[in-house]
């Protein structure tokens, strides 16, 4: 049995049963996920959600009741150990900035970003308007939910962009088991290593860098 089949058991971007179960039915919590995936390994930022839920002492993530927690409990609470993310002041204050967003403009409602949508375009421009996500982490998100959530308007591998291509094995969006992990993971290093053998060509040849 192939080990990356991903049928319609969820997702498994945490390659944790419990953390993968929530961001499976919480939008909000696969979006708090891809928030915190930023200079910590792709696993760690998706179990972050789990980990902040059961802190709070439920099984879900609620936009509302995060948005309103007071700012240093909350951060206190990320940075408790293991801490849910390698700077879990900032990334708590830009959590709590993010539902507090999803309040104002969507009632704290996740999927209220994409329920209207009409086109991929249209999309990829409300997920970069979130707090925390720039363009590269709208477009995989955008490919996220159309790859494997079923959120696919018109034109959405497009609006994604390389990430939108099929088995691209560029982002999270292609993951779906341990298999598919060790190719995006692969995919990042090689990228991490064109990107550092370009700047040793521009410093060898006086161009900065």
């Amino acid at each position: 049995m192939d080990a990356d089949t991903n049928d319609s058991a969820g997702l498994r971007l945490a390659q944790d049963p419990e953390a993968d179960e929530l961001l499976s039915r919480s939008r909000l919590a696969a979006l708090t996920g891809m928030l915190l995936d930023q200079q910590v390994p792709m696993e760690w930022a998706f179990k972050g959600p789990a980990t902040i839920a059961r802190r709070m002492g439920t099984d879900d993530l609620d936009a509302h009741e995060i948005a309103a927690q007071d700012p240093e409990a909350f951060a206190a609470l990320l940075s408790e150990k293991p801490a849910v993310h390698r700077y879990p002041g900032s990334m708590a204050k830009r959590i709590q900035q993010l539902c507090q967003y999803l309040v104002e403009h969507y009632d704290g409602d996740a999927e209220g970003i994409w329920r209207d949508v009409d086109s991929g375009a249209e999309l990829l421009r409300r997920l970069q308007e979130l707090p925390g996500f720039g363009k590269q982490k709208a477009q995989i998100f955008l490919a996220l939910l159309g790859k494997q959530l079923g959120v696919r308007p018109t034109g959405w591998r497009a609006a994604a962009g390389a990430y939108g291509e099929a088995a691209a094995f560029r982002s999270v969006a292609d993951i779906t088991g341990p298999e598919s992990l060790a190719k995006v993971r692969a995919h990042k290093q090689e990228m991490k290593a064109a990107a550092k053998a370009a700047r040793a060509a521009r410093a060898a040849r006086g161009d900065g860098g």
